[in-house]
């Protein structure tokens, strides 16, 4: 922050004195907007999902067995997202409007800066937020003492949580995929925290921030979000016919387990309105977040303004959300959700801690941890900083390559024999363009950055 840069390109080149490692730095800005681009789209359905709950037109779930309610409210979402036809929607349009409302929303936060904007709005919301998890909580583990109780006691969803299957320590996936969730949550890997730590001043404690705020994620996260849904759905649903929901699409589990929870509930409509709407204002604060580092470099790199760097990233957004919207059904977001979502960010954080434990040197970075700091990590971590999480990382990476890497580059069946079907191949192909495209595009605006600005220099 106090050399003018922002983003991980002039980051890394500052880093590393090599003329590729700006390059290397744009997936710091690529990987954060891919990510941004989708999940705007699904952070518009929890906008309508507050809209439903709020004029009550969830169908109505009392006394159906578990079977009939999935089919239910698997149709309704389905229905909604235009995956099927003949059922509560007869087109797409509804799902459209409110993705054109969410995208417009986190054009104008952006375009109000962070403090302004998004720091606001997170004042507000998540504290509200925290006390409904805490009580949707308490009403999924009293659901057995309903009347009538579901099909399924809520200890066998969370025996499907927290009961390990040690079998599956051996598949590279497993822990590629833990690895994903764990940066994607904490906004690791994303450059996000990159462009946010270049607004601080240089005393600033962040061993303490750092400490608080990923206990209270993951409090709020592995706690109390893993005690809402999952068992809810296993609940209602069993675990097989949970496992088939997932499936079916990496984001429809909660959308159709939520509003069952809320039909048990005394005002169960308003609830449902509230809580869908706070974590659509949760949902603002990571899309901002995903979109702050394009917008760091629209205006670092090309010297926009923040309004003009806002509506260009909005429009870019809007254009590259399109086939997530309309191919859906055709695996286009899971597609970008594993490369861009979960390899990518592992891909990244690698190349960030060797950056910072051995180009920048772990002694630097740890007087730079200390700078300011009312508290003092533990020794333990200097190590582990340095040496156990970038061989970790490397080996996850290698062990991948081998066991799953061609399988999933070449859309091979998977470990149950499912396949990708023909056509489907293609529209994923076109998921890998897209984000081969931002990248491509995002390293040629660099280069032509760079080249202006060396050329300024010179005539000067």
């Amino acid at each position: 922050g106090r050399h003018g840069v922002g983003t991980a390109p002039g980051m890394f080149s500052r880093l590393w004195k090599h003329p590729l490692a700006k390059y290397v730095g744009i997936l710091g800005v690529m990987l954060p907007l891919a990510i941004a681009i989708y999940y705007t789209y699904i952070e518009s359905w929890t906008l309508a999902y507050s809209f439903f709950s709020a004029t009550r037109q969830f169908p109505v779930l009392e006394n159906l067995p578990g079977k009939e309610t999935l089919q239910l409210m698997g149709n309704f979402l389905g229905s909604f997202q235009g995956q099927i036809e003949g059922g509560k929607f007869a087109t797409i349009a509804t799902a459209y409007v409110f993705f054109l409302i969410t995208i417009s929303i986190n054009v104008y936060v952006l375009s109000r800066g962070i403090a302004k904007g998004i720091e606001l709005l997170a004042k507000v919301a998540m504290p509200i937020l925290l006390v409904f998890a805490i009580i949707l909580v308490i009403r999924v583990f009293t659901l057995d003492y309903a009347s009538p109780p579901p099909p399924h006691a809520v200890s066998e969803g969370i025996g499907f949580l927290w009961n390990p299957d040690f079998s599956r320590l051996w598949e590279s996936e497993v822990w590629l995929a833990a690895a994903g969730q764990v940066f994607f949550t904490l906004s690791i890997g994303t450059g996000s925290i990159l462009t946010y730590a270049s607004y601080l001043r240089a005393k600033d404690d962040i061993a303490l921030t750092g400490l608080t705020t990923s206990m209270t994620n993951e409090f709020c996260e592995v706690i109390l979000g893993a005690s809402i849904a999952i068992p809810c759905a296993v609940a209602y649903f069993g675990t097989q016919m949970t496992r088939k929901i997932a499936e079916g699409g990496s984001f429809d589990l909660g959308f159709q387990a939520m509003p069952i929870i809320f039909q048990q509930l005394p005002a169960g409509s308003f609830f449902g309105f509230l809580w869908f709407l706070l974590l659509f204002f949760a949902g603002i604060t990571s899309s901002v977040a995903l979109a702050t580092p394009a917008m760091a470099f629209l205006q670092d790199e090309l010297k926009m303004t923040r309004r003009k760097a806002a509506i260009l990233l909005g429009f870019v957004m809007f254009l590259c959300c399109q086939p997530v919207i309309f191919f859906l059904n055709r695996g286009f977001m899971d597609e970008m959700d594993f490369w861009a979502g979960t390899f990518g960010l592992v891909v990244f954080s690698f190349i960030e801690v060797v950056l910072f434990a051995w180009v920048f040197g772990m002694d630097n970075a740890w007087k730079e941890i200390h700078l300011g700091a009312d508290i003092r990590v533990p020794r333990v971590f200097y190590f582990i900083i340095k040496y156990i999480t970038p061989t970790f990382l490397g080996i996850l990476l290698v062990a991948w390559f081998i066991q799953s890497a061609w399988d999933k580059l070449l859309f091979r069946p998977d470990a149950n024999g499912v396949a990708v079907s023909t056509i489907d191949i293609y529209y994923r192909l076109g998921a890998r363009a897209l984000m081969v495209g931002l990248f491509v595009g995002l390293c040629l605006l660099l280069r032509r950055a760079w080249k202006s600005r060396e050329a300024a220099h010179g005539n000067a």
